[in-house]
């Protein structure tokens, strides 16, 4: 009886354990609790009202120390984006359809690579949109790649919300759409560097400059070609989400997908751990772990490939190893399945890879 009783008394502090780890944590700063509802409030819409459809008490408002979940701060934007009709808040001298994103990421899913998503993308919102200056560069002598993304009338968007949000907007769906982190090279805004610069640095973790002549941000031109791996059911669980993978951010993801990421990370790629031995450090049964990832809109195998790919990337960019060095590094044991994996997670070969 005594083993019985220290056995449940173990499995119910797993549990717990387990639970706590999933609760959201407060930490997006009160001033958006403000930016957010600032159109809508401007068209006659009730504070009170706005913030109780979110499930944020109104005397948060007037406490800029009170710090607000992801979850409450996206129903907020969606409760703003309802009753304004608007998905961009009432902050520009311009509506833009409920709606206009999704067709936008339906009219682009079709495309091959990276670069052709920010192109159509590009294309689409310039007829659909009014307001919004946006394209995608040439290369210059860096190698880098400078997509357009900003206002042209910043007049209503005076806490530089709706800006802050489209650059959020196609960083992360870029990211998303290639399972992979893209490393940006800069993010520029055309205004200065505001009070609330320290949100900044989470939102974009690249270099940040201000006071430039448009909005917009660089990244390498390798990135372009790498190849979307989204389908259709995938595109519909982003949608779903939206716009939580866009307010999402990396250094509060307390997400189980994020969680094991870290795990695995830490491993050697050559001999990552079974579902069964994550299950054990994780505390959680292996059937949970399955369910629990596919509402996240992934799975085990998903999430080994993405940092198989991240890693080969990164070494076939930034070291000078032979390929087979890369693919022994990356848990390949033929150096022939490795290149025939990189080909499809690139769309190139190693050796037409551009380090």
């Amino acid at each position: 009886m005594a083993v019985q009783a220290e056995i449940i008394d173990t499995l119910r502090t797993r549990i717990v354990i387990a639970m706590r780890d999933f609760q959201p944590r407060p930490h997006i700063a009160n001033h958006y609790l403000q930016a957010s509802i600032r159109g809508a409030e401007r068209q006659g819409f009730l504070r009170e009202a706005l913030l109780a459809s979110a499930g944020v008490p109104a005397a948060w408002f007037s406490k800029p120390e009170q710090l607000i979940t992801e979850e409450q701060f996206t129903r907020l934007i969606k409760t703003v984006w309802r009753v304004t009709r608007d998905e961009f808040m009432g902050l520009s001298n311009s509506r833009c359809k409920n709606g206009t994103f999704a067709l936008m990421t339906d009219y682009c899913l079709g495309s091959a690579t990276l670069g052709a998503v920010l192109r159509k993308s590009a294309r689409f919102f310039s007829i659909a949109c009014d307001n919004i200056d946006i394209g995608l560069g040439e290369t210059n002598s860096n190698k880098l790649v400078f997509f357009r993304l900003s206002l042209e009338d910043a007049s209503q968007d005076t806490d530089h919300m709706l800006q802050e949000f489209l650059l959020l907007m196609w960083q992360r769906f870029a990211c998303w759409l290639v399972d992979q982190q893209i490393p940006f090279a800069t993010t520029q805004f055309s205004y200065p560097s505001p009070p609330h610069v320290a949100e900044y640095r989470a939102m974009f973790p690249t270099e940040l400059q201000f006071d430039e002549s448009v909005c917009g941000f660089y990244l390498h031109e390798k990135y372009l070609q790498l190849p979307n791996t989204r389908s259709e059911d995938e595109l519909a669980v982003f949608l779903k989400e939206s716009p939580a993978y866009i307010l999402h951010r990396p250094d509060h993801d307390e997400s189980l997908r994020n969680r094991i990421r870290a795990l695995l990370a830490r491993q050697n790629l050559r001999d990552m751990p079974s579902l069964d031995e994550l299950a054990q450090r994780l505390h959680i049964t292996p059937r949970s772990i399955g369910r629990k990832l596919q509402e996240e809109g992934t799975s085990l195998r998903k999430i080994k490939t993405s940092l198989r790919r991240e890693y080969a990337i990164k070494l076939m960019s930034t070291e000078n190893l032979s390929v087979a060095d890369v693919s022994e590094r990356v848990g390949f044991s033929e150096t022939a399945s490795f290149c025939r994996a990189f080909k499809r997670w690139t769309g190139k070969s190693p050796s037409q890879w551009p380090g």
